[in-house]
Order: C-alpha cells, then structure tokens, then sequence
C-alpha cells in the first residue's frame, strides 16, 4: 500500500515514512534558547493545521489529565531520553507486522478491531488530547504516519508535535528517562477506514505516466541503496525525489518550512495545488 494524497494534504504525511530506520540524535542537550528569543511557530499560516502543535502549547498542557503523549521512536532511542510522560510505542505501533518487511500487508494499518484494542491499551480514546513525536534530528520517525493512520480511522483529536523533540530540547523543556505506564480505557470509538487515504499496488501501476510520484527517501535510497532495510533497491518507475528533510527548517528546530516554500519545492517536481500525487 502506498498514501495517495491531494496537494492540501501534503504537510499531515511530512514524516509518514515506512520502514524508516532510526539513528539516535540525543546525547548532549543544547543549550536553552533565551525566552525571548525563542521565536514561536504560527501554525495558522498552513490551510491544514487541526493536527500541529507547538512545543510551546503542549509544553503548557503536560501534567493534564486529558493529554496522551506518545514516542514514536525506536525503542532505544526512547529509553535513552523523552519527553515527560510520553509512552514508547516504536515505530509500527499502529502497523500490522506479521511476517517480515515485504510481505503482502506487512507495515499497513490494523484492522478496525486490532487497532481499538491497541488505542485501549495506551488510554487513548475520543475524548484527550493525543500528541505523537519523534526525534527528527537524525532521522524521520512514525509520528506523522501515527496520526495519518488515526486520522483515517476517523480520530481529529491527534496532533503531531511540530519540530519533535529537536524543538523541545531547544527551546530548553526537560526530557526524562522515566518509563511511562499507560492507563488503559474503554469505549474507543473508530469510523469504517477512509481509503481515499490509501492507494494500492493496482492504483499505482494504472496510474503510471499519468500521475506524480514522489519518493520522500534520502537520494540515496531513491537510486538504490538498501541500507535501511528495503527488501528491493531502487524507487517506482517515474518517480520523482523530494526527500522529507527537505520540508523541513533544519536550522530553525526541524519546523516546517513556510507554504510559500512548501509550494515552490513541489512546483519544482512538478505538483501544483490542484494536482493529486501519490507518496511514499
């Protein structure tokens, strides 16, 4: 399965990458940034913004009761360091991995069933806030793909923290080593899955030469490298090269570049706003 996205749709799938490897980006915190300087990101500029959060907002709301924090981070990279009361959940928390990477149905979400289990188990539920992040410094974690699941089963109270933890730490919040238990609940309540989300192998082939395909990868993975655990090198036929990163403000904290900036790359790659192209 691929994600098939309209151009609007573009920034809720910024870090949506499967099968993604994870290279640990803590170690020595940086230093605080002078509150009065630490410029906060307006979030209202973006069309889409239901599900972004500032590390500043949900700085504000950490020890609420209706907030669920959630690591989508390896589990080592969890374990070395994360935010308070964030629960690790790894990279395919909302994922079906039965057999190996490749294999039909291997990373695509949970059935309906499975996945309100899941969702119980961590006390996430309709009502709370749910906040999903990673570390971005070093490489792209689950966050995004996190909430585009949710959002496809039908949840709008997900949001991914914008610039992860590379932001938080900047802007000198605390981070913690202390496991988090989750509080399980009841009553979670998903729609039938909203497969425009969603675009198969067939979709794919029947759309080649007449649709834009963009391979968010690093370049080298789009030429063929296997590094992180592809079980085939090399990218679909046509597609073109945007790598997620480039999205992305590298030094100003992994935000997320303006959409001014946002609509200049993809015209580069030949998407305009009133295109539909399919990601991966």
């Amino acid at each position: 399965m691929r994600k098939r996205f309209k151009y609007q749709q573009l920034l809720l799938v910024l870090l949506a990458l499967v099968l993604t490897l994870i290279v640990s980006g803590c170690g020595n915190k940086p230093a605080p940034l002078d509150n009065q300087s630490a410029k906060e990101f307006d979030i209202s500029v973006y069309q889409n913004n239901d599900f972004l959060i500032t590390p500043q907002q949900l700085h504000a709301m950490l020890d609420s009761e209706n907030l669920v924090l959630i690591d989508c981070n390896k589990p080592d990279i969890y374990a070395k360091e994360h935010l308070p009361g964030a629960i690790g959940i790894g990279l395919q928390g909302f994922c079906d991995t039965v057999g190996k990477p490749g294999d039909p149905g291997w990373g695509t979400i949970k059935d309906k069933e499975n996945l309100q289990k899941t969702l119980a188990s961590l006390g996430i539920d309709n009502k709370k806030t749910v906040v999903f992040y990673s570390d971005l410094s070093a490489g792209p974690g689950a966050d995004g793909r996190a909430v585009w699941q949710l959002k496809l089963a039908g949840m709008d109270n997900v949001k991914m923290l914008v610039g992860g933890a590379t932001s938080w730490k900047e802007l000198g919040y605390p981070t913690t080593k202390e496991v988090t238990q989750p509080k399980p609940v009841t009553g979670v309540v998903l729609k039938d899955y909203d497969y425009s989300y969603l675009a198969t192998k067939d979709l794919i082939f029947e759309n080649l030469g007449k649709q834009v395909f963009i391979d968010c990868r690093t370049e080298g993975e789009y030429q063929g490298s296997q590094k992180a655990g592809e079980p085939r090198g090399g990218h679909i036929i046509g597609a073109v090269n945007l790598g997620w990163q480039d999205l992305l403000n590298k030094n100003a904290g992994y935000t997320i570049k303006s959409p001014d900036e946002i609509k200049t790359l993809m015209a580069s790659i030949g998407v305009h706003q009133e295109d539909e192209f399919t990601i991966y």
